[in-house]
């Protein structure tokens, strides 16, 4: 099973997904309006399935087995950058042949709230969200209920099969509109980012399966699920301590980014706030572009960066109030090769970034600089980087000119798109402005 912690971004890279789940942690989710609807719903259709007729009885050793081992599972976490996981697949689908289907959506739900009280979660805060998280146990409950099956048989394995779909279509119904109450949200990127979650309950459900033909005679046997419990708890806590070294490490480059822009502000106040603005602009146009989570926080760290090569660059040539001469352009001109041996010398993620910095004054028709690239040979984010950094530098005053206004920069990139720019990028980018 899985909760939706960082519903949307799914443009956005991993580590920063990952930042912002865990800041938010639900709390947001968990004191909307529509989770309380969400809530009310489920235990509303949940207690009305106990007026149907019981294709089996409910015993109590069944009853406290599942809620125990339930509960269990349910305190167990891993992360991963827009879900956490939790491994109660297997107990779930075992549970299917234990209990009375008309009392697992409300047996599910009652595991859960306990689950959560021993996860040491405020119960007020959270008891709307874990029990409309419940809507995923009423997928499977109906079409067994319908199908009329009892115990585990092999050759019902198209109603499990069957059973399993309702259970990832009410699931991601019931958290796509949970998380669209409170950020921006496609339901194709939901559904996308919710992939991975449900490849994880696929692997687990067959042992459930496997479990329940003991089960349904034995209820107790679920508890043999346990060590795989146990197994994967261990797992989720060496993820957890290796996406707070990712973290960590994210949060020092990106530190270090900005040191390196505050060098840069420092030498030349233009230079280190027009840094700044075409990071925003990147980040919109990348999005646009669909670029993926690597690309993307390269596309940030290059337009942060895409300048520090002027730190080598004498203060009088950057700083020269008027065109520069010949001699000085050639000179500035090296600043991407400049900026691109720094950033190796640096190593790492910002090693990486250092060819797209070298790129970032290639012009569509070769004719920029250094290395004379054209086209698609390149990279799409440098692409991006100097027609955002073109856009930035238009909008904003110069020593030897006034800025330009939006309309006169925007008619200024069309009429360089072909040669200068990318069409495509200029066409991402003037619909981020909304030009």
């Amino acid at each position: 099973m899985s909760e939706t912690i960082a519903a949307g971004a799914a443009r956005t890279t991993d580590d920063a997904v990952l930042a912002l789940a865990r800041e938010s942690e639900s709390k947001h989710l968990s004191r909307t309006g529509v989770t309380g609807l969400l809530a009310a719903g489920f235990v509303a259709v949940a207690l009305t399935a106990l007026l149907l007729p019981s294709h089996r009885p409910l015993s109590l050793t069944a009853l406290g087995t599942c809620l125990v081992a339930y509960a269990i599972a349910s305190r167990v976490e891993v992360e991963f950058p827009s879900f956490v996981a939790l491994p109660t697949e297997a107990l779930f689908v075992g549970m299917w042949f234990v209990l009375p289907l008309r009392t697992l959506p409300l047996v599910i739900c009652a595991a859960m709230v306990v689950g959560n009280v021993l996860r040491r979660r405020e119960p007020a805060d959270r008891l709307a969200l874990t029990v409309a998280s419940c809507w995923f146990s009423l997928g499977p409950a109906v079409v067994l209920y319908l199908a009329g099956t009892h115990g585990p048989r092999w050759q019902d394995v198209p109603f499990y099969a069957a059973a399993l779909g309702a259970q990832f279509v009410l699931d991601s119904a019931s958290t796509y509109v949970t998380a669209r109450s409170v950020v921006r949200l496609s339901l194709r990127d939901h559904v996308r980012s919710m992939l991975s979650a449900y490849g994880f309950d696929t692997v687990l459900a067959p042992l459930g399966l496997l479990a329940a033909f003991p089960a349904s005679r034995h209820p107790e046997a679920l508890l043999l699920l346990l060590p795989m419990v146990l197994i994967v708890a261990r797992v989720g806590r060496e993820r957890e301590e290796k996406n707070d070294k990712v973290l960590e490490l994210k949060n020092a480059y990106q530190g270090t980014s900005y040191l390196l822009g505050d060098m840069i502000e420092a030498d030349d106040a233009y230079t280190g706030e027009h840094s700044r603005d075409v990071v925003e602009l990147v980040l919109a146009v990348g999005e646009r572009l669909g670029l993926d989570a690597d690309a993307q926080r390269m596309a940030e760290f290059t337009a942060l960066l895409h300048d520090v090569g002027k730190l080598r660059i004498p203060s009088e040539v950057i700083n020269k109030p008027g065109p520069l001469d010949a001699a000085e352009r050639a000179l500035m001109n090296t600043h991407t090769i400049l900026g691109q041996d720094m950033l190796e010398r640096a190593g790492g993620l910002l090693g990486e970034v250092g060819p797209f910095v070298r790129s970032c004054h290639e012009h569509w028709d070769g004719n920029g600089y250094p290395d004379g690239l054209a086209g698609e040979e390149i990279p799409l984010v440098a692409r991006i980087v100097c027609t955002c950094d073109a856009w930035s530098a238009m909008t904003s005053d110069r020593s030897y000119r006034r800025a330009l206004s939006r309309e006169a920069a925007a008619a200024e990139l069309q009429t360089c798109t072909g040669t200068q720019f990318d069409p495509r990028v200029v066409e991402a980018l003037l619909a981020a402005l909304s030009l």
